[in-house]
């Protein structure tokens, strides 16, 4: 008998969708919180300069690869290192951003566990930027690295005296890392493709990117990734999110009457 596949349930996750105005509110909010937040932070030049410089010294009695050994692969060619910057100033808001969209058409359920985590993490490393100005290394002439965005460009700040859209001493914990990190854990939760690891790229790219320009120490990204362990661990998908995914799983493989598995090929 030739088997057939049974058709997903439509509209099986509907109604874990919130209300889209809502979301579209409470997002916004969420985003103009932590502007504010950062520019509280603003203003702490000397301490944010002493603290770039300990962590540096830490790095160091830690053994860790210096940050150098990045940029030296992109300081290569004029293209690498500008493709490098572009990375830097244009992926991370817009991946993040049409992550949790397609999340909230497509995984509703999965959309508010992602979204909490964000906000968790975001939070916690607004805490940490108030708490603990940190110069990136391309200020410091310790370190030895160039300001690449500045000299190749694009760069997405000003001079840190007069710039009045961003702080840049907000480099501890890494944003651009714990949120490349969050989008591939989403995806390849999502995810059935044997193919759903290699979303690990981003978080990857996105490592040798703020490394290699100089914005980022390596603890910068590795204080991110402890965060956002510490987010999984505390906010789980709900037990109906899991029964969700499982049953979607379970509609690609329907037993067929002569007892093999549908779709056991797939």
């Amino acid at each position: 008998m030739n088997a057939r596949t049974e058709p997903e349930p439509a509209g099986s996750d509907a109604s874990a969708r919130p209300p889209l105005v809502r979301e579209l509110l409470l997002v916004a909010g969420l985003f103009l919180v932590y502007k504010a937040g950062r520019r509280l932070a603003t203003g702490h030049t000397r301490e944010a300069r002493r603290n770039g410089h300990e962590v540096w010294d830490l790095e160091r009695a830690l053994h860790l690869p210096g940050e150098g050994a990045v940029q030296s692969v992109l300081l290569h060619g004029d293209t690498l290192v500008h493709l490098a910057n572009t990375y830097y100033a244009v992926v991370h808001f817009p991946a993040t951003a049409a992550f949790l969209v397609w999340l909230y058409l497509r995984r509703p359920a999965h959309y508010v566990w992602a979204r909490r985590v964000l906000a968790v993490v975001t939070a916690a490393a607004l805490v940490l930027h108030l708490t603990y100005p940190l110069a990136p290394p391309r200020m410091l002439g310790a370190t030895g690295l160039v300001d690449t965005a500045r000299v190749y460009g694009p760069s997405v700040y000003g001079p840190p005296a007069t710039d009045q859209l961003s702080n840049q001493f907000a480099a501890m914990p890494s944003l651009h890392f714990g949120w490349a990190l969050m989008v591939a854990v989403g995806l390849i939760v999502v995810s059935r493709t044997r193919w759903r690891w290699l979303w690990l790229l981003h978080p990857l790219v996105t490592l040798l990117v703020i490394v290699g320009t100089a914005n980022h120490f390596w603890l910068d990204a590795l204080v991110a990734a402890a965060l956002l362990g510490l987010a999984l661990t505390a906010i789980r998908p709900s037990r109906r999110t899991a029964t969700g995914a499982a049953g979607r799983v379970r509609a690609r493989r329907v037993p067929a009457k002569d007892g093999a598995l549908v779709g056991a090929g797939r």
